[in-house]
């Protein structure tokens, strides 16, 4: 995965000043959960802690990252469709292997401030085109100005949540479990486009955003489809009973039926050429025990170095580990600059100048909005000692 870092800090260095070459020890082949294992505890070092503290050039001269990796350094993602009890699985399955659990993206991530303010709250003060738009206006109301913005929107949180994801699995060598990923979210933006609720010009502005991001990450270790037939998906969201999605406008049987098709003829068939794939019937449900010992089965070290499944997983020195976990910490501003796509051909898409301003000016006035996080007087006390 030489490609994830578009700057990397020691290409600018003299070749004498690069930390030597050393060769590091590979992952092992496969994942155990705790029920197997017993009282046998997994024992490693402690954990970075990169949510306060960055990983940088100097803290990789010291803090090797191979030495928290082990069988269950994994990335495993949890697929299917609406209602299929992803959730709750999934939940178990972290539980099982003792992984860490990271539930569905929410478009709440974008419309919530760190202070807990919602901007929801603002939209009887604001033009059509920047009100908010999250998935209850969307199953009401899928043909909408906003949908296009929306979907492309969730593909952003679920990169940065898939980002966190690395950054975990790197930093502590513990595995992840997802409720869902970045690399499923084009079986949405698939489906609205073929029920006519996003134009085709959206549809291209998407996959030239996918497109010029998604090649910085890591693909998942093994990726659980919970197959579950349109049927049965009906009866289900019923039984669940959110109120936004009982005989909602969007969830036709045609777009459930479009995303199921989406879901195993493109993304199922492209992931499996990178990821482990396992399909389960969960029309009834499942037991997660039964799963966990399916993973256990599978040798994820036996392909060779031409197979491009684990490819990404395969780095041969130390450096190239610390080189990958640098470009999920410090040099996030990279990231964050590819989803800069110059279009300004999709209507939908466009925010004139006069409803922009709006919305930063009304965003400025509520608490906590007017300086990063930490720095906001009216919020975070005294900033005396704040640099």
């Amino acid at each position: 995965m030489a490609g994830v870092l578009r700057i990397s800090v020691g290409r600018f260095l003299p070749s004498a000043a690069r930390p030597a070459a050393v060769p590091c020890v590979q992952q092992k082949c496969g994942i155990s959960g705790k029920t197997i294992r017993g009282s046998q505890k997994l024992v490693k070092p402690p954990p970075y802690p990169y949510k306060t503290k960055r990983y940088g050039f100097f803290q990789a001269l010291f803090d090797h990252t191979t030495k928290r990796l082990d069988d269950n350094s994994k990335i495993i993602v949890v697929e299917g469709p609406l209602a299929a009890g992803k959730s709750k699985f999934a939940k178990e399955l972290a539980d099982e292997l003792e992984m860490h659990y990271i539930p569905a993206a929410h478009i709440d991530a974008l419309l919530i401030n760190p202070y807990g303010q919602d901007f929801r709250s603002l939209d009887d003060k604001l033009p059509l085109s920047v009100q908010s738009y999250d998935e209850k206006k969307f199953c009401q109301t899928p043909k909408h100005l906003n949908t296009a913005g929306y979907q492309i929107d969730m593909y952003y949180i679920r990169f940065w949540q898939y980002v966190e994801a690395l950054q975990h699995v790197l930093n502590t060598g513990q595995g992840v479990v997802l409720d869902r990923c970045v690399y499923s979210d084009m079986v949405f933006i698939e489906a609205m486009a073929k029920n006519n609720y996003v134009s085709r010009g959206a549809r291209s502005v998407y996959y030239d955003v996918r497109k010029n991001t998604i090649g910085e990450l890591m693909q998942p270790h093994l990726v659980i489809y919970l197959d579950v037939s349109v049927e049965q998906t009906k009866k289900n969201i019923q039984k669940r009973g959110h109120a936004h999605e009982q005989n909602a406008p969007a969830l036709t049987d045609q777009y459930l039926r479009d995303m199921e098709s989406f879901y195993k003829q493109l993304y199922l068939k492209d992931i499996s050429m990178h990821a482990e794939l396992l399909v389960y019937d969960w029309n009834e449900g499942g037991e997660t025990e039964v799963v966990a010992e399916d993973i256990e089965r599978i040798d994820f070290d036996r392909f060779d170095q031409h197979d491009p499944k684990m490819k990404d997983w395969r780095l041969q020195l130390e450096w190239d580990w610390n080189e990958v976990r640098m470009g999920y910490s410090v040099q996030r501003h990279i990231l964050e600059a590819l989803f800069n796509v110059p279009r300004t051909d999709v209507p939908e898409l466009l925010v004139n100048a006069e409803d922009a301003d709006a919305l930063r000016l009304l965003q400025n006035e509520t608490p906590g909005m007017i300086y990063a996080k930490g720095y906001n007087k009216e919020k975070d006390g005294n900033l005396m000692w704040k640099l």
